[in-house]
C-alpha cells in the first residue's frame, strides 16, 4: 500500500509540473480567444503594452476592407505611389514613386510580404494623407473595444506611444475576419506575384510560414522590429471554431512559431464549439405594421453557440426572443429584436441578433384594398390605413 501511495505521489506531482508549463514559453505576452464567442481560452500578461510592429497592418487591412465595403474604393481602383509610400524601409516591395498600382495588388503586398511602401501608399488613397489615416485608425480602434492602443503610424515601425496589447491584437484580428472574410483570400496565400506597371513581376512570400505548414492556418500576421521583438496574430479554423491567437516579445521567429503552434493545438484540443441554434433558423413570427405582409417569420443573424470542454455532454437550451415594433419596410439583415439562449441550469449562454426571413414592401392603396376587402367578406373589421 505504502508502494502505491508513493507512485500516486509522484504521478500527481509529475502531472502538476506538467500542466504548471507555460504553453507560450517564449513569449513575454500572449492570448488565446475562440471567435465567435470571443471567450479567452488561455493568456500571458495580455494587457502588457508592447510594440506591435507590422501586426499594426491589421487594423489598416481593417479601413481598406471598410472602404471597400461602404463602396469608396474598389479592388480596380488605381493607386499614384507617392515619394513617401516609396521612401519606407523595413519591409517592403520596393515601389517607385509615380508608379500606379491596383488596390488588389496593393492589398496582396500587404497581406502576403507586409510591405509598408504598399499599405502607406494604401493609407494615403483612403485618408488623404497618413495622418489622417493614423487618426481613423486610432477611432476604430476606440469603436471596437481596444483601450490599450495608440497608432502612430499605419506600418508598425518602431516609434515614441505606438503601442498595442496582445488582447488588442486579438479583438482587431477578430474584427477583422467577422467583418471582412475576405481578406483570409490573400491572407492565406503562400507565395505569389506582384504584377509591375512595366510588365515584370516581383516573387511574394507569406511571412506566417504556418499558412503553408500548419494545416488550419489561414492568416494573420507577423511582426518583428528590434523593440517589438517577433510576435503574430494568428487564425486557425477546425471543425467549425475558429481560433485568433496572439503572441509578442518573442526572441526568433522559430520560437514565435513554436509558441502560436502550442497555443493552438491547445485550444484545438481542449475545446470544441456547439452550435445549438443555426443562423437563419426560424424561431418565430411578429406582426408587421404597414407592410405588404401581416406577419414576418424571424431567424437569427448568426449562429447560437457555445464553447465547451471537448469533453462535455451537450445540453437541454430554451430561447427567449425579444422583438421591437417592425414597421415596414424592413430589409433582411435588419435587426428586429435579440433572442437569449438559456441552458438548463437558467444561465444566459449567449444572445443573438434577429432579423426577419425575407424582405418587406411597405403596404400601398390597393395592398390595403384588397386586405379590406377580403377581411369585410369574411364579416371583421376594416384596417385603416393610416
Amino acid at each position: 500500500m505504502k508502494k502505491i501511495i508513493i507512485l500516486f505521489s509522484f504521478f500527481f506531482l509529475f502531472m502538476s509540473n506538467v500542466l504548471a508549463v507555460d504553453i507560450t514559453e517564449y513569449s513575454e505576452s500572449a492570448i488565446l480567444m475562440e471567435m465567435s464567442t470571443g471567450k479567452v481560452l488561455y493568456e500571458k500578461d495580455a494587457d502588457i503594452k508592447k510594440a506591435p510592429a507590422s501586426m499594426t497592418k491589421i487594423m489598416s487591412m481593417i479601413l481598406i476592407m471598410e472602404a471597400i465595403d461602404n463602396g469608396s474604393l474598389t479592388l480596380d481602383d488605381k493607386v499614384v505611389i507617392s515619394e513617401n509610400a516609396s521612401g519606407m524601409g523595413g519591409s517592403q516591395v520596393y515601389l517607385n514613386a509615380g508608379e500606379v498600382y491596383k488596390v488588389k495588388e496593393l492589398i496582396k503586398s500587404i497581406a502576403i510580404a507586409s510591405a509598408n511602401d504598399a499599405v502607406v501608399a494604401m493609407s494615403e488613397k483612403i485618408g488623404g494623407t497618413e495622418e489622417n489615416f493614423v487618426q481613423m485608425m486610432n477611432n476604430k480602434c476606440k469603436e471596437i473595444g481596444c483601450t490599450n492602443t495608440n497608432f502612430v503610424n499605419p506600418h508598425g515601425l518602431d516609434a515614441e506611444n505606438h503601442y498595442s496589447t496582445a488582447r488588442d491584437m486579438a479583438l482587431m484580428g477578430t474584427y477583422l475576419v467577422k467583418n471582412h472574410p475576405e481578406i483570409l483570400d490573400y491572407t492565406r496565400i503562400y507565395e505569389d506575384y506582384l504584377q509591375r506597371p512595366d510588365g515584370s513581376s516581383t516573387w511574394l512570400v507569406n511571412t506566417n510560414k504556418l499558412v503553408r505548414f500548419y494545416e488550419d492556418v489561414d492568416g494573420l500576421k507577423t511582426g518583428f522590429t528590434q523593440t517589438a521583438g517577433y510576435c503574430l496574430t494568428s487564425t486557425a479554423k477546425k471543425n467549425n471554431m475558429r481560433l485568433v491567437g496572439v503572441v509578442m516579445g518573442t526572441d526568433s521567429s522559430d520560437n514565435r512559431t513554436s509558441d502560436t503552434v502550442k497555443m493552438l493545438n491547445y485550444g484545438f484540443n481542449t475545446y470544441k464549439l456547439s452550435t445549438i441554434y443555426a443562423k437563419d433558423k426560424v424561431i418565430g413570427e411578429a406582426r408587421i405594421e404597414k407592410g405588404k405582409e401581416e406577419s414576418v417569420k424571424l431567424i437569427l443573424m448568426d449562429d447560437a453557440t457555445e464553447l465547451l470542454n471537448i469533453n462535455d455532454k451537450s445540453k437541454n437550451y430554451t430561447i427567449k426572443i425579444d422583438v421591437q415594433k417592425i414597421t415596414a419596410p424592413i430589409k433582411k439583415g435588419d435587426k428586429v429584436g435579440t433572442a437569449e439562449i438559456i441552458d438548463n441550469e437558467g444561465e444566459i449562454v449567449t444572445k443573438v441578433g434577429i432579423t426577419v426571413f425575407n424582405d418587406v414592401k411597405k403596404a400601398n392603396f390597393w395592398d390595403y384594398f384588397k386586405r379590406n376587402l377580403e377581411i369585410s367578406l369574411m364579416g371583421k373589421k376594416i384596417i385603416k390605413t393610416s
